[in-house]
């Protein structure tokens, strides 16, 4: 029987993954009197940088937070080969406007797979997608999953990936985003029909959710083609993608 090729090996086990966030309520005014003191507070340090006022910012922000946002979707992809090594690509979106309910089903998913042997892939995952899963976790009062125990543990004994982290190379304070990796290695993609911070315009404004589903599907491709294009593996062709939806 043949050796498996390197990056076919690597792949084992893995689960590509893409948050989507948003402000936790659909303005400023909405909000508690003590957590608007709270936002206020935290804002205090970036207000020279845009002409906003404290409810613009919170408009623009609150979704970078997971003490002020929430997560709408998750996008999820995972891999398998058919007998010519070819990958394919299956593609599931959770979204939802219960936060708890569309965590539960990620942890669902994710708890399938046996203790130790998940590995998580996302872009600038280590900086945000997985620390607010985690912290969006707890505040919904369920479980961390062993896959997202990462309190205490040293970087090397966490197996996540993360496309920006390989493209940095070791300077940490370079950031790239996914579209415009995805053009530099080019990789064929569909350009987003906008970026991360209007979703929550999207979601509070337009009460689209549907549009913000779509938008982590193409996240989640392009993803795991710019992964696939890191690794020197074949990208995964059109018709070699299947989505499922909840």
């Amino acid at each position: 029987m043949p050796k498996p090729t390197p990056w076919k090996r690597r792949l084992k086990n893995y689960l590509f993954i893409d948050v989507k966030t948003v402000a936790a309520e659909p303005s400023f005014s909405k909000l508690d009197g003590r957590v608007q003191r709270l936002w206020e507070q935290k804002i205090s340090r970036y207000q020279r940088e845009e002409d906003w006022t404290v409810g613009e910012w919170y408009a623009n922000r609150a979704s970078y937070y997971a003490e002020f946002g929430k997560i709408v979707c998750l996008g999820i992809g995972g891999l398998y080969f058919d007998e010519d090594d070819q990958p394919h690509l299956k593609l599931k979106t959770l979204a939802g406007h219960d936060e708890r309910e569309l965590l539960g089903q990620f942890l669902d998913i994710v708890n399938h797979y046996p203790t130790g042997e998940l590995t998580l892939c996302a872009h600038n995952g280590k900086d945000f997608d997985y620390p607010y899963l985690c912290r969006r976790i707890l505040v919904n009062g369920l479980d961390l999953p062993a896959a997202l125990q990462l309190s205490g543990r040293k970087p090397w004994e966490i197996p996540h990936q993360d496309t920006l982290e390989r493209w940095q190379f070791g300077d940490k304070r370079y950031f790239i985003p996914l579209d415009l990796l995805a053009a530099t290695l080019k990789v064929p993609a569909k350009t987003p029909e906008w970026t991360g911070d209007q979703t929550s315009f999207v979601y509070h404004e337009d009460g689209d959710l549907d549009r913000i589903r779509q938008y982590a599907r193409d996240s989640i491709v392009m993803l795991v083609q710019v992964y696939l294009k890191m690794l020197g593996a074949p990208t995964i062709a059109d018709d070699h993608i299947v989505t499922s939806e909840t």
